[in-house]
């Protein structure tokens, strides 16, 4: 189907994907998200009844498809639980190699909406911090690490702050960095 094909929401949520990662929210109007779909303004607003709304879907959007993708470089991944967990860091360090690497999307929209704690799309993004860090506890348990919950927390610190340590240095080995340290701890919290 070419993106003229697709259904008018669909493109709508596609050029709102493109245009709030490569750019930030606040910098893209809905005017050229409409642009960017090929369709009117109004369009917009009919599928959408305002900024806030699409931010909101832009979020949910993004929220399966990248813990699909942690949970793949997991499951993917040789070697013992700490290895498995370094993978997922190693695999964003080969991500943010990417000239359109921009960064956690999550983290990006929540530093533009600080000042905004009741926004949708922060609920979106602190939900879908939460799903991963509940993710990497149950995965923990299944290993029989104590403390699961704790560990689960620790890896989510050394991967947010791998993205905004990224993101100041434009060097993806911060994150290859905290890859190394996630593998240390998850190593001491298994002996």
């Amino acid at each position: 189907m070419t993106v003229e094909a697709a259904p008018a929401k669909d493109r709508i949520l596609d050029a709102a994907n493109r245009l709030f990662y490569s750019e930030g929210i606040r910098a893209v109007s809905v005017d050229a998200i409409a642009a960017k779909a090929g369709l009117t303004k109004k369009t917009v607003y009919y599928h959408f009844k305002s900024k806030d709304d699409l931010i909101e879907a832009y979020l949910m959007s993004r929220d399966q498809p990248n813990l699909t993708l942690f949970r793949k470089w997991f499951e993917e991944a040789d070697g013992r639980l700490a290895e498995k967990i370094e993978a997922i860091f190693l695999n964003l360090a080969m991500s943010a190699q990417h000239p359109k690497w921009k960064g956690c999307g999550f983290l990006r929209t929540a530093a533009e909406l600080a000042n905004m704690p009741g926004h949708p799309a922060m609920k979106v993004g602190a939900a879908h911090k939460k799903k991963f860090e509940a993710w990497l506890s149950d995965v923990f348990d299944s290993y029989s690490v104590a403390k699961p919950d704790e560990l689960a927390r620790q890896i989510v610190l050394l991967m947010d702050g791998a993205f905004s340590t990224m993101l100041v240095h434009r060097d993806p080995a911060y994150i290859e960095e905290a890859g190394k340290v996630a593998k240390c701890i998850v190593d001491n919290a298994s002996a």
